[in-house]
């Protein structure tokens, strides 16, 4: 079976979605998936970018797109009541669901971005966070220090593998990045022989005209 790596944080409407729709992505084709967190945030950080919803006009866009695919793919999907918020604390929980440097299940995944996009609530609501303690019962105390430090490790091998955004799904050493990207990985999956030639290196060859300054 070939490995996959699914590079989410429940922040992203977009990773809720493409969790969701990973299943039927996916049927009939041999693999494994890892369920690996990372701050999205550090990313922004690190490449000099603003998220979608820091930019009022892509703000309302990202809104009414994530809504319209998730009606279109019949996913339950719901606004938080506020967008962003500190991932943190789900991030954390999921690490520390697992043994020492061990990755969140599906099941577990599936509470965190359930929890975010599901009932319209505040993700970081005090009430809600302990239901959600209580439902996905961690092995570890997402609080402690080596949790943290797994976190931030996470983060820093995405940055290094040249992930820029979430949700991003790896295979065989490529990067898939966003919801639309699910076709495209299929396709991988199943052989298509335009990714054993020469087109998906020289699709990324193109010198840029302009180089804005800093």
């Amino acid at each position: 079976m070939k490995p996959l790596t699914f590079w989410f944080d429940p922040i992203s409407p977009y990773a809720y979605l493409a969790f969701e729709q990973l299943p039927q992505a996916l049927e009939g084709c041999s693999c494994v998936v890892d369920y690996r967190p990372l701050l999205f945030a550090g990313l922004l950080g690190h490449w000099g970018q603003l998220g979608p919803a820091e930019i009022e006009p892509k703000r309302a866009w990202t809104f009414r797109q994530v809504a319209w695919h998730a009606h279109q793919l019949g996913i339950a999907m719901d606004m938080p009541a506020q967008h962003p918020f500190n991932p943190l604390a789900l991030l954390r929980l999921g690490l520390a669901s697992a043994p020492a440097a061990g990755l969140p299940n599906r099941r577990v995944v599936e509470l965190l971005m359930r929890h975010v996009w599901r009932g319209g609530a505040d993700a970081n609501d005090p009430e809600r966070l302990r239901a959600l303690h209580a439902a996905v019962a961690p092995q570890r105390d997402p609080a402690s220090e080596p949790v943290k430090a797994e976190l931030r490790a996470h983060t820093e091998v995405a940055i290094e593998r040249g992930i820029f955004g979430v949700p991003t799904l790896e295979l065989d050493g490529r990067l898939f990045w966003g919801l639309d990207a699910l076709p495209m990985l299929r396709a991988a999956l199943q052989g298509d022989p335009w990714f054993d030639g020469p087109a998906w290196d020289a699709a990324a060859l193109a010198p840029p005209g302009v180089v804005r300054g800093g």
